[in-house]
């Protein structure tokens, strides 16, 4: 239902909002119900294993929250755990073909769809649930995304686009800057007019279109402006040390002002 949700809000013209998850502890996840859209579980860049994922997906439910999982890779291996614990869908990095696509969408589907091995232990809600009908849900509900931070990827980006199955596409801004010589530079004028280039191409299609960038409200609002139709916000430490920050430095301003008048 999280997976359904999140296309249903996206076609009703919402855009929906929603931060990394790099801690372990699951209660950051189940803070966030309720004032963000989705979580992105962070397995690419982060040492969670399987039970720590499993933690923020269940922090998750009963709310209208999806629960996203970044896997390390391109990999069936890696996939399908994900979704056998209950992930809405899965974010997979770095493709560059849609032969690359082509293999993430077969490993988030049963077959003939796709080479899914069956085993959801979660989903099925504990086997309580079952046969084709469920299977067919469930090939019909995964959230399938793949990450566009290559410029091979952008090269093939029609192609990509084509894969049947596949949800949406999410920019990776850093990667893809630093596959075009501008390491480091992810607003570098070159890799602005390819990201450009590449959301107009998309909201051509049927297939949704996100962005993945820090905490920054001004840079989410213009990518919103250029057809953005969800955001990843940063991740859980960016949010808490901007929010840290903007007390300690108002507060600090605060103190100091009243010395300065004392003196």
């Amino acid at each position: 239902m999280d997976a359904r949700k999140f296309r249903e809000r996206i076609h009703q013209g919402e855009v929906l909002l929603g931060t990394g998850i790099s801690f372990t502890d699951p209660t950051v996840t189940e803070a966030l119900c309720g004032l963000l859209d989705f979580v992105w579980i962070d397995m690419e860049h982060n040492a969670f294993s399987l039970e720590t994922v499993q933690g923020h997906i269940l922090a998750t439910k009963g709310s209208d929250m999806a629960p996203l999982v970044r896997v390390p890779w391109n990999d069936p291996v890696l996939i399908k755990p994900v979704l056998d614990i209950g992930a809405a869908g899965v974010v997979v990095p770095l493709i560059r073909t849609a032969e690359d696509a082509r293999l993430a969408v077969a490993a988030c589907r049963y077959p003939p769809e796709g080479i899914r091995g069956f085993g959801p232990r979660r989903p099925s809600n504990y086997s309580r649930l079952g046969g084709p009908e469920f299977c067919q849900e469930a090939n019909a509900a995964v959230i399938v995304v793949v990450q566009i931070e290559h410029i091979d990827a952008v090269y093939h980006l029609d192609e990509i686009l084509a894969v049947p199955g596949l949800t949406s596409i999410v920019i990776g801004s850093q990667d893809l800057a630093g596959s075009m010589g501008h390491m480091g530079e992810p607003r570098h004028p070159e890799v602005l007019r390819v990201i450009d280039g590449v959301i107009a191409k998309t909201l051509k299609t049927e297939v949704l279109v996100g962005v993945a960038i820090r905490n920054d409200a001004t840079a989410l609002i213009e990518w919103v402006e250029k057809g953005a139709q969800w955001l990843l916000m940063g991740n859980d430490y960016m949010l808490m040390l901007q929010a840290a920050g903007e007390v300690a430095s108002q507060v600090r301003s605060h103190v100091s002002e009243k010395i300065n008048k004392i003196r």
